[in-house]
């Protein structure tokens, strides 16, 4: 019998391979912190989205919206439109 002590260990592929399979499972693990819901500060505004009228959307401050008035409630679909520019 062959005395594996004086050796060491070989590394050989097949002993290589599950080492290698088993660090790529590293970052599936989870050691991050979980995100915590943060309210916006000073700095960093919420937004909406608002459609305009040729059908793009434009991101708007929330502060903004607060701030605007409004022309007219209530208004209905068709005479949106109209008012927008646009055919039926």
């Amino acid at each position: 019998m062959k005395d594996k002590s004086k050796k060491g260990i070989k590394l050989t592929r097949r002993n290589m391979l599950p080492l290698l399979g088993s660090s790529l499972l590293i970052p599936f693990l989870g050691f991050a912190n979980p995100s915590k819901d943060k309210k916006p500060s000073s700095t960093e505004e919420e937004y909406q989205t608002l459609l305009r009228p040729d059908g793009t959307a434009v991101k708007v401050k929330i502060s903004a919206l607060k701030k605007s008035k409004t022309l007219q409630k209530n208004i209905s679909n068709k005479s949106l439109l109209n008012w927008l520019g646009r055919k039926l």
